[in-house]
Order: structure tokens, then C-alpha cells, then sequence
């Protein structure tokens, strides 16, 4: 991995995101164990993004406009939902004091599905990827799929870290229910104008 290749992974993964905010949802409403699960769901997500860029299938949703508009407004809906579950404090995404057990299998899903359907990933490793791979590789898709691991890996790292200091400020929000309704209305407000952003995004 050339240090090129490290520092714009970086670059990319610490910008604000959805999830990102998932994650920091997550640490704040429940706690790190739950936003480590949150971040590895998001973390997830990216795979199928990577197999469909290594399989050539990435480029369909650059050329197909039918594709490209439909998963993308799917994407768009699924946000929106989670930014009305926030406003009517009924999803899972609420910061609450009550220690509520949540499927790991469900936030997980949730995070995956975040990131699964926001067609610009795929178009992002589609161009970023391949300018990594050494011109003298033997096997470009082996290679390929190495940096895609990496940056699953630094994902993963950073997110973790975004959910245990989400975690650390848990007590002061609980403490302050102005401070939780002000995040879960923030929370809401970030989901809903990602789903704004996606649904008019271009290729």
C-alpha cells in the first residue's frame, strides 16, 4: 500500500457521511459496544460496492441511467426513513437513557443497507481504485481487491473511533434533554438532507 494510496483513503473515510452519522447514532443513543457493530455493518456495506467495481458491473451504473436512477432513489427513500423513524422518536436511531437490547443482526442490516444503496460508492472505487494498481501487476484484480480490503479495514478503524467518542459524550446528552432532542432532530436533519443530496446526485 503506497502512502498515495493511505492518505486519500483517509481523506474519503473521515468526510461526514451517512455512515458516519449512522455510527455516531449509534455511540450516542446506546453505547460503543453498539456503534462498533453499527461501524462494521457500514464497514459491510462497501464489499458489494468493491465486487461490482472488480466484476466490471460498476460501469453498468455509469451507463445505464435506468440502474444508475433506481437504486439511487431507493437509497434516497430508505435515508428519508430513517430520518421520519428519528422525528416521530420510533426507530432505533433515538438517543434514549433506557438501555434497550437491539438485534446485532438488525443494526447491522441497517448500516449495510446504507451504504449498499448509494450507487456513487460503486462509481467512486470504479475511478479511484484502479489508479493505485501498479502498472507491472500480475494480477490487477488481486490487487484490486487488496486495496479494496485496506480501505474496508481503515473504514472500519476510523468509524470505531467515531463511535466510542460518540459514546464518551453518552452521559453528558442523557443528562441534558434538550441536548437529546437537539441531536435526534440534527440526526434527522443530516439523514434527510444525504437522502436530498443522493436523489439528485449525477453520475
Amino acid at each position: 500500500m503506497s502512502a498515495e494510496y493511505f492518505i486519500t483513503s483517509m481523506i474519503v473515510i473521515l468526510l461526514p457521511g451517512t455512515g458516519v452519522i449512522y455510527t455516531l447514532a449509534w455511540g450516542l443513543g446506546h453505547g460503543w459496544r453498539a456503534s462498533i457493530v453499527a461501524a462494521f455493518g457500514c464497514t459491510l456495506g462497501i464489499l458489494p460496492h468493491i465486487a461490482m467495481t472488480i466484476a466490471g458491473l460498476a460501469a453498468l451504473l455509469h451507463t445505464s441511467a435506468i440502474v444508475f436512477q433506481t437504486v439511487k432513489y431507493v437509497g434516497a427513500l430508505y435515508l428519508l426513513y430513517l430520518a421520519w423513524s428519528l422525528l416521530r422518536n420510533t426507530g432505533p436511531l433515538q438517543v434514549s437513557a433506557k438501555r434497550e437490547e437491539h438485534s446485532a443482526v438488525k443494526i447491522v442490516v441497517n448500516g449495510f443497507l446504507i451504504n449498499i444503496l448509494n450507487p456513487k460508492l460503486s462509481l467512486f472505487f470504479l475511478a479511484f481504485l484502479p489508479q493505485f494498481i501498479p502498472p507491472q501487476a500480475a494480477t490487477p484484480s488481486l490487487t484490486m481487491i487488496w486495496l479494496g480490503l485496506i480501505f474496508m479495514l481503515l473504514t472500519f478503524i476510523v468509524f470505531v473511533f467515531y463511535g466510542f467518542f460518540a459514546s464518551l459524550a453518552r452521559t453528558y446528552v442523557l443528562s441534558q434533554p434538550r441536548v437529546m432532542t437537539w441531536l435526534q432532530r440534527s440526526f434527522a436533519l443530516a439523514f434527510g438532507l444525504l437522502s436530498i443530496k443522493l436523489a439528485i446526485a449525477s453520475r
